[in-house]
């Protein structure tokens, strides 16, 4: 037999072991006495020595069938119940072997006022007591059947112990015992049967172990015992399902007797059981390294190519990712090519099909201009997770082109744009080209289409694109002035950090012209270090910070007269979280669009009249109506409130918050509305 496969074990014919004329011998003694106990009955109800209840049966409840055609059972046994949880209202206390038909009535009729259920259980599972009984009944005032249910069953001699299986009514408990020889016409062995179960692999053996149960039925005199044996072992008593842990092949054997002596022809079931598997707890192994030309300072001329490689010797690897500089994982497939000009940092890491997942790795390294390929000609800056034009987002992942510029970065939606019909054309092109290309489908290319037409970019009142105020170079950074404490560095790859060393709080602002309406748009990243999140912010529409008649201290007339627009991801503290506008218009931490720490985000700030939106990553966080009249919370002695930050224009700036407050600024750019 193949392992795994069950054998199919035909039953022997049905051979009687005694012949037709004692069973009619033994029917018509039967039936003799039933007529005899019958008319005793009958007598002594006569002389007034006993009521009408059955041989056999409890004194109140059960209540013998009239004489005449037997159609059914021989006996009827009655329980009933009532409101009471400790005990039945009344039960039959013995029977004799046969078959019976058991009643269960709860209903109004027992005294049962609450409509509280109840049932009758013949307990199967105590060695105790007989076992060939399985009945459940459940009954309710308000069933279907108005609480009073039927049952046919065939008791043998023994004990029976009853109970009711509803919680709090577990006192509801009793025995009957049965009298009498069972039914001597029973010739037929029990039906048998036996199943494996447990986990298989490819080739239908059982991974470390096998559960073997056996079952038996006997409809006549009920079965008296099972048994099984392991190979060429002895037959033991079956009580409970059989597990087989030992690697190899097994069969196991299995018969059973009825109460009239019948035994079942022998059966068996065949299985092999195998070692399982190592468990897989161990993530894969990853290496990374970048390649490329490199001048005398170590740095890469002109790109760095970053190799990821992943093994894994049990489960197998699943799949392998990379971040690069501090953005969202994307999955790795080939050589990443890195060829802008900065500091750069790859944090790379792999999964297995168990599910285990390997510690984050980084490399990092610089890449410097000059020869070699060329850095891409990109038209915008933008590596957001998702296409978004304008604010609309098209929720097209935003993938990286053949021009080795993201998509987003073609669409150009910064741009100045003389009216939409040109700006949707461009759209077009695009897109068209990208499907060309097999970087997009046609349906991605619609939504794409759509969101541009969404977006509202080139119709009036939005033909201006976005001017630069930090691009990274020390030029645009030069044109920003500190004031307060702490202090920021312009870094390498284009983007500036708030200092770990230079204590206290204050603020980098662009004294070079107010603004009206205006989309601010910049990209942040939270570099606290150890465990902690950074808390900075966004200062607008504060007038100019020096000589300011009411307030000495520079930083202090963006706080005092200025909305800052809150950057804080921490899960604790402070409780104006990340699109806040700070002291008047709380976001929790759930509406904060938490990111992980370490990763850039883009931060928008809109403000038209008096009208405030803040968007991170093209999702809307907060709006905010610059009324008048509204006080700053928690209170401060001297804040003016609204009253005091209705400017038609003002400043922009950047706030350092302390040392452990470490953020990151890049791409800060703005657009007038």
């Amino acid at each position: 037999m193949r392992p795994g496969r069950a054998e199919r074990v035909r039953k022997p014919g049905r051979a009687r072991t005694r012949g037709q004329a004692t069973t009619a011998a033994l029917r018509a003694r039967r039936e003799r006495r039933r007529l005899l106990t019958a008319m005793l009955a009958a007598l002594l109800m006569v002389l007034g020595l006993t009521s009408a209840t059955a041989w056999g049966q409890g004194p109140d409840q059960a209540t013998k069938r009239a004489a005449g055609p037997d159609t059914t059972a021989e006996q009827v046994l009655t329980w009933t119940a009532n409101d009471d949880m400790t005990k039945y209202a009344s039960a039959p206390t013995t029977a004799v072997a046969g078959k019976a038909t058991i009643v269960f009535e709860n209903s109004t009729a027992t005294g049962n006022t609450s409509g509280m259920s109840h049932t009758l259980t013949f307990d199967t599972s105590n060695p105790d007591y007989n076992q060939d009984v399985d009945l459940n009944i459940l009954a309710s005032p308000v069933d279907s059947k108005g609480g009073k249910h039927t049952a046919e069953v065939t008791l043998t001699p023994g004990t029976y112990r009853y109970h009711c299986t509803i919680p709090g009514h577990l006192a509801m408990q009793g025995t009957l015992v049965v009298t009498g020889e069972p039914p001597g016409d029973d010739t037929t062995a029990p039906e048998t049967s036996a199943t494996v179960e447990g986990e298989k692999d490819s080739d239908g053996n059982y991974l470390g172990s096998a559960t073997v149960t056996v079952t038996a039925s006997d409809a006549e005199s009920g079965v008296e015992k099972i048994e099984y044996a392991l190979g060429d072992g002895a037959f033991q008593t079956y009580t409970a399902p059989v597990t087989v842990k030992d690697p190899g092949d097994h069969t196991l054997r299995y018969r059973a007797s009825d109460k009239a002596g019948n035994t079942a022809a022998e059966k068996s079931v065949t299985f092999t059981v195998v070692e399982p598997p190592d468990e897989d707890t161990t993530p894969p192994a990853v290496q990374g390294k970048a390649e490329g030309k490199k001048n005398s300072d170590g740095h890469f001329v002109g790109k760095a190519t970053v190799t990821v490689t992943a093994t894994d010797d049990k489960s197998g690897v699943e799949k392998t990712e990379f971040s690069l500089d501090g953005g969202p994982y994307l999955a790795y497939t080939d050589p990443v090519v890195i060829d802008r000009p900065g500091h750069h940092s790859v944090t790379y890491r792999a999964t297995d099909k168990a599910g285990n997942t390997s510690e984050p790795a980084e490399l990092s390294f610089r890449v410097v201009a000059g020869g070699g390929v060329p850095s891409p000609d990109c038209p915008e800056y933008d590596e957001r997770l998702t296409v978004i034009v304008g604010t609309i987002d098209s929720g097209v992942p935003n993938r990286m082109t053949q021009r080795r510029c993201t998509i987003n970065e073609l669409i150009e939606d910064e741009k100045e744009w003389t009216s939409q019909a040109l700006f949707l054309k461009h759209v077009r092109g695009v897109t068209g080209q990208l499907v060309t290309d097999g970087v997009l489908v046609a349906r991605e290319q619609k939504l794409i289409n759509q969101a541009a037409r969404k977006s509202g970019i080139g119709t009036p009142g939005q033909e201006t694109g976005y001017r630069d105020l930090f691009d990274g170079s020390e030029e645009s950074f030069a044109k920003w002035e500190h004031v307060g404490g702490g202090a920021f560095g312009l870094n390498g790859d284009g983007s500036m950090t708030s200092s770990p060393k230079v204590e206290g709080m204050g603020m980098l602002w662009y004294p070079q012209r107010k603004y009206a309406d205006f989309s601010l748009k910049l990209q942040f990243r939270d570099d606290a270090p150890g465990g902690g999140n950074a808390n900075g912010g966004v200062f607008a529409r504060f007038p100019d910070v020096h000589d300011h008649p009411e307030e000495s201290r520079p930083e202090w007339v963006a706080i005092k007269y200025g909305h800052e627009l809150q950057i804080n991801d921490r899960p604790d503290g402070d409780m104006y979280k990340t699109g806040s506008v700070y002291g008047f218009d709380r976001v929790g931490l759930a509406g904060a669009g938490v990111t992980p720490k370490g990763t850039w985000n883009d931060y928008e700030i809109r403000v038209i009249g008096q009208h405030y939106q803040i968007y991170r990553n093209g999702v809307l966080l907060n709006e905010f109506e610059n009324n008048g009249g509204q006080l700053f919370n928690p209170p401060r002695d001297d804040d003016p409130g609204t009253d005091g930050r209705r400017y038609a224009s003002g400043y922009v700036g950047l706030q350092v918050h302390s040392t452990s407050d470490v953020i990151s600024y890049r791409d800060v750019r703005i657009k007038e509305l």
